[in-house]
C-alpha cells in the first residue's frame, strides 16, 4: 500500500479543504494510506503563534500585513531569509514526522509547508518526491518552490509564474479535485432553480454573494449596501467564513433588511454560487475559480492588500474578474453583472484530478 503525508494549515478552508479532498480520493479511489498533518501545529512555538495569531480587524493591521507581504514576496533577500528561517524552525519537526510516518510522497496544500519541504528536498534532506498544490492565481512565491517535484495548479494561468519560480526541473499539471467535486465533474453542479430553492431565495430576483474569505475581511457592509442599491429586488448572501463575531456584527447591521442573510462557514458553496448572479469577493483563491465554473460573474473589491494586489492584476490581465477600488466603481460593476450574466465553463470537468495525477505519477 502506498502512503502519503499531506501538509496543510488550519487557518482557512483554502488549505484544509484541498488537503481533505485530495486525501479522501487517494484513500477511496486509489487505496492509499494518507495522513493529513497541520504543518503549523507540527512546527509549534513561535512559528505557529505568529501565523495563527494574525488578525485583520483594523486598518493598521491591514497595512502591516501588506508590508509583511511585500517584504516576504517582492524582495528577494527577505524572501530568502524567510525561507531559511522556516526551514530552520520547522525543518526538524517535518523530518521527524516523515521518518516516523515513512510516506512514499509528501504533499503540501499550504505555502509555508511547501517552502519548507521544497527546501529540504532541494538540499537532499528529504529523499521522497514532494508535491505542491497551488490554489491561488498569482503571487506564488512560497506556493511554488525549487525542489518540489510536481506542482498541481487549479488555474492554467498560474503555470508561467510557477515555472519562473520553480524552474524547469519540476513537473506542472493543471488539475481539478481540490475543491468541492460538484464544481468540477465529480457530481452535477446544482441548477440555479434548485440552488435557490435550497437556499430559500426568490427565483426571479438578482442575487449577490458578498464574501470576505475564511476570515471575513474587507468592506462587506459596503458591498452589501451597493448590491441592495443596485436593484430594489436584489437579495444578498454575506459569507463570513469562520468569523462568528463578524457574522453577528453584519447580521445586526442589516437586521431590518429581510433581503440580507449573514452566513457563517458553509459546505454548500456550489449551491451558493449557482444561485448567484454576481460574487463580490475580497480574497481571491478557489472561490473565484468556483464562481467562474458555474457562470457567476466575479468582482474583486474591498481589501486589495498583500497577495490580493497581485491576484487583482492577474484577474484583469486574464479577464477573469472585474477589479474595483471604490464604491462608485462597485455599483457600476454590479449593474453590469446583473445586465450581462456569466456563462458556465464546463472545461474544468475534463481535467484529471489531483489525486489521480499523484497516484499515476507515484503509484
Amino acid at each position: 500500500m502506498r502512503r502519503a503525508t499531506v501538509f496543510t494549515a488550519s487557518i482557512g478552508a483554502g488549505h484544509d479543504l484541498p488537503a481533505e479532498l485530495l486525501a479522501a480520493e487517494l484513500r477511496d479511489a486509489h487505496g492509499w494510506e494518507v495522513a493529513v498533518v497541520d504543518a503549523l501545529a507540527l512546527a509549534g512555538g513561535f512559528l505557529e503563534r505568529s501565523i495563527t495569531g494574525t488578525t485583520f480587524e483594523s486598518p493598521v493591521r491591514n497595512r502591516l500585513f501588506d508590508l509583511e507581504h511585500r517584504l516576504l514576496h517582492d524582495i528577494t533577500i527577505t524572501h530568502r531569509i524567510a525561507g531559511v528561517l522556516g526551514e530552520t524552525l520547522a525543518g526538524r519537526q517535518v523530518l521527524r514526522h516523515l521518518a516516523q510516518a515513512r510516506p512514499d510522497v509528501a504533499i503540501s496544500t499550504y505555502p509555508g509547508s511547501t517552502e519548507v519541504i521544497g527546501r529540504l528536498r532541494r538540499h537532499g534532506r528529504v529523499g521522497i518526491p514532494c508535491v505542491a498544490a497551488v490554489t491561488d492565481l498569482a503571487a506564488l512565491r512560497f506556493w511554488a518552490c525549487r525542489g518540489i517535484d510536481l506542482h498541481l495548479v487549479t488555474q492554467a494561468e498560474s503555470m508561467p509564474e510557477v515555472r519562473k519560480i520553480a524552474g524547469f526541473a519540476t513537473e506542472i499539471r493543471h488539475v481539478r479535485g481540490l475543491s468541492d467535486p460538484r464544481f468540477t465533474g465529480g457530481e452535477e453542479i446544482p441548477s440555479r432553480t434548485h440552488a435557490r430553492e435550497y437556499l430559500s431565495l426568490p427565483a426571479d430576483v438578482p442575487v449577490g454573494v458578498v464574501s470576505g474569505g475564511g476570515w471575513a475581511v474587507g468592506d462587506l457592509a459596503g458591498a452589501t449596501e451597493e448590491v441592495l442599491a443596485a436593484d430594489p429586488r436584489a437579495h444578498v448572501l454575506i459569507l463570513c467564513g469562520t468569523s462568528e463575531s463578524r457574522r453577528l456584527e453584519l447580521a445586526a447591521s442589516f437586521a431590518a433588511e429581510d433581503r440580507v442573510r449573514a452566513m457563517g462557514f458553509t459546505d454548500r458553496m456550489p449551491d451558493v454560487l449557482a444561485a448567484a448572479d454576481v460574487l463580490i469577493h475580497s480574497t481571491a483563491g478557489l472561490t473565484v475559480m468556483e464562481a467562474l465554473i458555474v457562470g457567476c460573474r466575479v468582482i474583486s473589491y474591498g481589501w486589495g492588500v498583500g497577495h490580493i494586489r497581485a491576484n487583482n492584476a492577474a484577474f484583469v490581465e486574464h479577464g477573469l474578474a472585474t477589479v474595483v477600488g471604490d464604491r462608485a466603481g462597485l455599483r457600476a460593476a454590479i449593474l453590469d453583472a446583473f445586465a450581462n450574466p456569466g456563462v458556465p465553463d464546463p472545461s474544468f470537468a475534463a481535467l484529471p484530478t489531483a489525486a489521480a495525477v499523484v497516484a499515476q505519477r507515484y503509484g
